[in-house]
């Protein structure tokens, strides 16, 4: 997030689009409607009629793998109503012109034609945040999980840039994280191009760096992610794969796709704290610690290093994750010199200045955001205040395309995936607690009333769901949540699993699947 989670409750607009915040981020959730009672606008873009689209003051029912072309028509008519920030474009952008040209086309009634949102509401939205003083942005995975995810980012940093709402005060574009500490796997390094602080490891002066204070030789290119790893195991091109805390068999697109990958290996190591689906597929299986039988720091979705301690003892053999790597690393013959946890944190803070501030000591009580990059450094609130990294902002043509997987005769009707309230990701911790399970007990697939009418449905019964890479047999819910032509089914549940349906299209760029649009039919049980 450029902007800190205190700010919420002070916008005088809030424009939600791809994230169902309310289920699967309820403390953000909450925030949002504390900034709506205290008077603050919000717009809702979303397929499906969410929680938060009862608190809102323009709900944008856009069809599926559209929200290029929604927010391209935004910006136009922001553009057309002279509601851009020149002064702030002049001083610290580039590329506006080419960008602002490339708007032309996407008029509200193009915008409508593509999306199925009225040429009126596109406008209004356009008002609206081009008229607001403290505008945020808040996505998730409804704007990223797509064949076209980043020209999705794209486009939203596109609209706050035209109107200056980066580097300040409630305003900001705040991208949600899925799960906890997944800001602080990324800060650390847990991703394929990247050393700790994101910094690449295929630049060489970054790189020698990172091997002086390591002591070894640092691959010059970056590796693979994880979904293309799981390709790279089907082709025969990766022997082995070590899996930490990771339950891909429910997670991954193409469920039956990935088993395949993860049966055709040499060696599969598995860390987990719970015999997952995958587990029970490793040749090894490493028994780690929970989050509260274990020291360090989590970093939350605002940039907030926050310490946690250990409250229990690990059960039987169970062990930190830095532990088992640090004894794995012996027995390769790289001996890790660290005492304590707290020496691989400082390690961080000396190879990226953001960290160096922090210490175990600061953090005590309360968390610190990074960048903090002294000691006497209070934290940074929010991002781009003076200026951004690189100089100047550059502006992104972005083209609206399809997504890879649209209906057909064969496959009419359009799953989306994602989460619910109740359960969190692959079920693994949430589905061994029975008061959860009496609430949420099992998969559905939610499906329009007039498309149930069609199809001659009735609530409760079961259905199969039908893709071109497998089916599964499910109950049905008929709601008037999801769009017509439009089915949604959380992927929680592995008697159900959602993806054993779902496109393994990777974006081109971030290589994040295409889990929020597939072609899908639906058919009666005999």
């Amino acid at each position: 997030m450029t902007n800190s989670l205190q700010e919420i409750e002070n916008h005088d607009l809030i424009f939600v689009i791809g994230s169902n915040t309310t289920e699967s981020h309820p403390i953000i959730g909450l925030k949002m409607k504390k900034a709506v009672r205290k008077g603050a606008e919000l717009i809702v873009a979303d397929p499906r009629k969410i929680d938060l689209v009862r608190f809102s003051s323009l709900w944008l029912q856009h069809k599926p793998g559209t929200d290029v072309a929604l927010l391209n028509s935004i910006m136009h008519v922001i553009v057309k109503e002279g509601l851009i920030d020149e002064k702030f474009i002049n001083e610290r952008t580039e590329g506006f012109e080419s960008f602002r040209d490339s708007l032309k086309e996407f008029t509200p009634e193009k915008g409508e034609k593509i999306t199925g949102v009225s040429a009126e509401k596109i406008t209004k939205a356009a008002l609206m945040y081009g008229n607001a003083v403290r505008p945020g942005i808040y996505y998730t995975m409804g704007i990223t999980q797509h064949s076209h995810g980043t020209d999705n980012v794209l486009a939203i940093a596109n609209l706050a840039l035209m109107t200056g709402n980066l580097g300040r005060e409630c305003t900001g574009v705040n991208p949600l994280r899925g799960q906890n500490n997944v800001q602080g796997a990324t800060d650390m390094g847990c991703i394929p191009n990247f050393l700790t602080g994101y910094q690449s490891v295929e630049v060489s002066a970054i790189r020698k760096r990172f091997e002086k204070a390591w002591g070894v030789k640092l691959p010059e290119k970056k590796g693979l992610t994880a979904t293309e790893m799981i390709n790279a195991a089907i082709e025969g091109k990766i022997k082995s794969l070590y899996i930490m805390g990771e339950n891909p068999v429910i997670s991954d697109p193409d469920m039956n796709h990935t088993m395949k990958a993860l049966k055709s290996l040499e060696f599969l190591v598995v860390q987990d704290i719970f015999l997952t689906e995958t587990a029970e597929l490793a040749d090894v299986i490493l028994p780690a610690a929970c989050f509260a039988e274990k020291d360090g720091t989590f970093t939350n979705t605002a940039r907030m290093v926050q310490r946690i301690r250990k409250a229990v003892e690990p059960p039987g053999e169970a062990k930190e994750d830095s532990s088992i790597i640090i004894a794995l690393s012996e027995k390769f013959g790289y001996q890790m010199q660290y005492n304590l946890v707290e020496d691989i944190f400082y390690e961080a803070g000396s190879l990226w200045p953001a960290l160096a501030g922090i210490t175990y000591k600061r953090i005590a009580n309360k968390g610190l955001q990074w960048p903090c990059p002294t000691l006497d450094h209070p934290g940074t609130q929010y991002l781009f205040k003076g200026g951004f990294p690189r100089g100047k902002a550059t502006f992104t043509v972005v083209n609206y395309k399809e997504s890879e997987e649209i209906p057909n005769d064969e496959f009419p009707l359009i799953l989306t995936t994602g989460r619910q309230l109740f359960q969190y990701h692959t079920g693994t911790m949430t589905r061994r607690v029975e008061a959860i399970n009496n609430v949420s007990p099992g998969a559905y697939v939610e499906i329009n009333p007039e498309d149930a009418k069609i199809y001659g449905i009735k609530n409760g019964e079961i259905i199969s769901v039908t893709s071109r890479r497998g089916s599964i047999d499910i109950d049905v819910k008929i709601s008037d949540r999801p769009l017509q032509g439009v089915v949604f089914i959380p992927f929680h549940f592995s008697e159900a699993a959602a993806n054993v349906l779902t496109n393994n299209a990777l974006d081109p760029i971030a290589k994040i699947p295409e889990y929020k649009i597939c072609a899908v039919k639906i058919q009666k049980k005999l």
